[in-house]
């Protein structure tokens, strides 16, 4: 029992709960790959994978303590062993990850290289290349930002790639940082009003991330980024009229301005 007048934080008790047990998860994880002489056993058995959710955090760890030489032995797992959702993908995942480690430490040789994983058949490893750009822009946001620009100009793989590696509240909190991640996510819609390629499956993944993306960078700079969005709601196209309404059901949102958020969904249901 409680002591009379203490209250219980439920939600704050669960979050607390989920942040001991993730980092109870990462030390054991770092003691036991600091035990082993071949990382890919194990990596294989703990990686989740076949299921709805790889092994992040065991990923992370293995891109904090690797090395080039054993990213690279993973980068080279053939296809046939590696094919979407399976234990060898998280082999890759961890590849492309460990990248962005050596990356953010100042080799920038591996961007090409990085890029091209950002078009890569399985959507896990593409969601890596965002989780290895983000740890660049921990350690060089305006390096970053100056990068997916280029990529904003790329194909529908790489702009999605662009749009998820700076959808990162961590990376949000300068304001000048922020708006510039703004005008990034403005620059690609700009490319989806009468797109010839809207019916294939690129063009809807790339929909499909910026219907979450814009509500992160939103909320790291509220009064630019409802703007940017107004500036939207008028917009013809059904794709971009999609993305917009996809955004104002993001909680981040109703948290930033309830008042807002329920005024545009309701001018926006027709």
């Amino acid at each position: 029992m409680r002591p009379h007048g203490q209250t219980l934080d439920t939600a704050g008790g669960l979050r607390q709960g989920v942040l001991i047990e993730r980092m109870t998860k990462t030390q054991h994880y770092r003691e036991t790959l600091a035990r082993l002489i071949d990382w890919e056993p194990f990596l294989l058995a703990e990686s989740g994978l076949p299921g709805p959710r790889g092994n992040l955090e065991l990923a992370a760890v293995v891109a904090d303590m690797g090395s080039r030489a054993q990213f690279e032995r993973f980068l080279s797992v053939p296809d046939e062993r590696a094919q979407v959702n399976s234990p060898g993908e998280f082999l890759v995942f961890c590849g492309v990850v460990g990248l962005g480690r050596l990356l953010a430490e100042g080799d920038h040789s591996l961007l090409p290289r990085i890029r091209r994983y950002a078009s890569d058949f399985r959507w896990r490893t593409r969601e890596a290349v965002a989780m290895a750009l983000q740890r660049w822009g921990r350690s060089d946001m305006a390096a970053l930002l100056a990068e997916m620009e280029h990529w904003a100009a790329g194909n529908r793989l790489e702009q999605r790639s662009a749009a998820a590696a700076v959808a990162e509240p961590a990376l949000l909190r300068n304001p000048a940082d922020a708006v510039r991640a703004l005008s990034l996510l403005d620059t690609i819609t700009r490319t989806i009003p009468g797109a010839p390629d809207r019916r294939a499956e690129d063009f809807k993944t790339l929909r499909q991330g910026l219907g979450y993306c814009w509500s992160v960078v939103v909320a790291a700079v509220p009064d630019a980024g409802k703007a940017a969005m107004e500036r939207w709601f008028a917009a013809d196209s059904p794709d971009v009229r999609w993305i917009m309404r996809e955004n104002l059901k993001k909680n981040r949102l109703a948290q930033m301005d309830a008042d807002w958020v329920t005024y545009w969904r309701d001018r926006l249901k027709t």
